[in-house]
């Protein structure tokens, strides 16, 4: 299964060149959201690990609701749905600055939320969709790097002007937002409607078959939330680290990603994605026991980056459901994963934040209880996953002769 354009489109327009700039336009946009986030909500409104655990869930609360992408999708098409979700992100990050309370900054984080929700869930559907499976983990590899040179251009411009220049929250948001829109425009206008080969079911899916694929959604969701919310809160809170320096550290972590995704990609692709899986959740035991315990601004730094390198293993979860799936399933089951990554995500940072003010190397050491259920699953993906056989120790019986 893959896309095809339309009859005398372009060369360069490929689906693959879409999805990059796609991604590419929405981190840049996220990126700058979510480098000011933590310092314009200590420094203008004055949170505490208790309101940013509330806004942090309401942040997720789109997410959790993304199996509704599926009803949408009975009106737009997918591609379509795609380009209003990042208009919807471009405009809830180009307000934020302008809403400078509690009240404010959770809503404009539903407008964001809301658009990059419903983006990520298209989009991972769409690379599902138009990239064969032979090659996708590698051009997932592409698409991650290219939006890491986006985010990069965000964090860096941050660094360097931040001070330099005496910028407001407010300007840096506007312009951040504005710029996604702009090129939500651009491709709305350049880019043709490409069409895949399988039309996708237009009804929620639940198959008992996929339920190692759900297990591992579930617990990548719980595993975000401990570097998105709790990792990042740390160092500003516990390390006092201002906005160029969290910049500086966000920089170097798309730095790894734009060298490395594609290599990553390509190990996938050669491995397997039991063993990279694998990788990923015994370094992650190993980072959030170490984050209990950090007492240098320095070395929490350094686990900082390396537990954001392990996200890029994240594609191998991704093609291990490409290779298993009904292709049909596709667009469908995109929406149910991420609500199903959604349902811990919605809880876990607000309750977390209540265990954040009593102990928080309690939360980092349950993160690493959560990494060791995630290895348990991983361990149960087949060498060779494929539809009929989707976890080890499943017998699949042949079907009977005719």
């Amino acid at each position: 299964m893959h896309a095809t354009a339309p009859a005398g489109t372009s060369s360069w327009k490929t689906p693959l060149l879409m999805l990059m700039l796609m991604s590419a336009t929405m981190q840049l946009s996220f990126a700058s959201w979510w480098t000011l986030l933590n310092n314009f909500a200590v420094n203008e409104i004055g949170f505490t690990g208790k309101e940013i655990g509330i806004q942090q869930s309401i942040r997720e609360i789109p997410g959790f609701l993304a199996f509704t992408a599926i009803f949408v999708l009975l009106i737009l098409k997918e591609q379509t749905f795609a380009l209003l979700a990042l208009l919807a992100l471009g405009i809830g990050v180009g307000i934020t600055g302008y809403f400078p309370t509690a009240w404010g900054l959770y809503f404009t984080t539903i407008v964001m939320s809301i658009g990059f929700h419903y983006y990520e869930t298209a989009n991972q559907s769409l690379s599902l969709q138009w990239f064969p499976k032979d090659q996708a983990p590698a051009m997932m590899g592409k698409v991650m790097s290219v939006a890491a040179m986006a985010q990069i251009a965000a964090y860096g411009i941050i660094f360097i002007t931040w001070k330099t220049l005496h910028l407001s929250f407010e300007t840096v948001f506007a312009i951040a937002g504005g710029i996604t829109i702009v090129m939500v425009i651009f491709l709305w206008l350049t880019f043709p409607q490409f069409q895949t080969t399988v039309p996708q079911n237009k009804k929620l899916i639940l198959r008992k078959r996929y339920w190692l694929y759900y297990a591992l959604t579930f617990m990548g969701g719980a595993r975000r939330q401990i570097f998105t919310v709790f990792a990042g809160f740390m160092m500003v809170e516990k390390f006092g680290y201002h906005v160029h320096e969290i910049s500086a550290l966000f920089l170097i972590n798309c730095v790894f990603n734009m060298l490395f995704a594609p290599k990553i990609g390509q190990y996938i692709g050669r491995f397997g994605e039991r063993k990279m899986l694998t990788i990923e959740y015994i370094g992650l035991i190993g980072v959030f026991v170490a984050y209990a315990f950090v007492s240098s601004p320095w070395v929490a730094a350094t686990l900082y980056v390396i537990d954001h390198a392990f996200f890029a293993m994240s594609i191998a979860m991704k093609t291990y459901f490409q290779k298993i799936a009904d292709p049909a399933d596709i667009a469908p089951t995109a929406g149910v994963a991420f609500t199903i990554n959604h349902i811990a995500a919605v809880v876990i940072p607000a309750a977390f934040g209540l265990i954040w003010l009593v102990s928080p190397a309690a939360v980092f050491l349950i993160g690493a209880g959560m990494a060791t259920i995630s290895l348990i699953f991983a361990r149960l993906v087949p060498t060779d996953p494929e539809e009929g056989r989707e976890w080890i120790g499943k017998i699949t019986r042949p079907a009977p002769a005719e």
